[in-house]
């Protein structure tokens, strides 16, 4: 397995469902939304092993202190395999001028960023207001 990282925001509609639906992502269901999402955002890296999309992070921010990690995705049989914190690590040297890069994840999903030596804040509470539409 040789994995290639880019920088790139170009995706097509499958690559982009194939992946998101991979690990269960309802946002998969909407390829057409994530295209236009990955050109968009300000910062996407992806792992590739060939022609095959295995991973991608992408980030905003506000252009002078603060980015959010709003998407990491590794395909079941690439993980455990250090694809994912290579991402997180990109996205950390994308940033390093900033003051803050934040990410929201589930419970169980916590300790990789921990790994990534990320800390939970016993004082923050992530608040969601969220509906996927057509």
């Amino acid at each position: 397995m040789s994995i290639t990282y880019k920088n790139t925001h170009n995706f097509s509609k499958r690559e982009l469902e194939e992946l998101f639906l991979s690990v269960e992502w309802s946002s998969g269901e909407f390829p057409k939304k994530l295209v236009l999402a990955m050109r968009n955002i300000n910062c996407v890296y992806s792992a590739w092993d060939g022609d095959e999309l295995v991973g991608l992070i992408s980030a905003m921010d506000d252009g002078v202190m603060n980015a959010y990690i709003n998407y990491l995705l590794v395909k079941p049989e690439y993980q455990l395999k250090g694809i994912g914190k290579t991402l997180v690590e990109k996205v950390k040297q994308h940033y390093k001028d900033y003051q803050r890069i934040a990410v929201i994840t589930m419970h169980e999903k916590s300790r990789f960023y921990e790994y990534c030596e990320f800390e939970k804040r016993e004082d923050k509470v992530p608040l969601f207001l969220t509906e996927l539409k057509d």
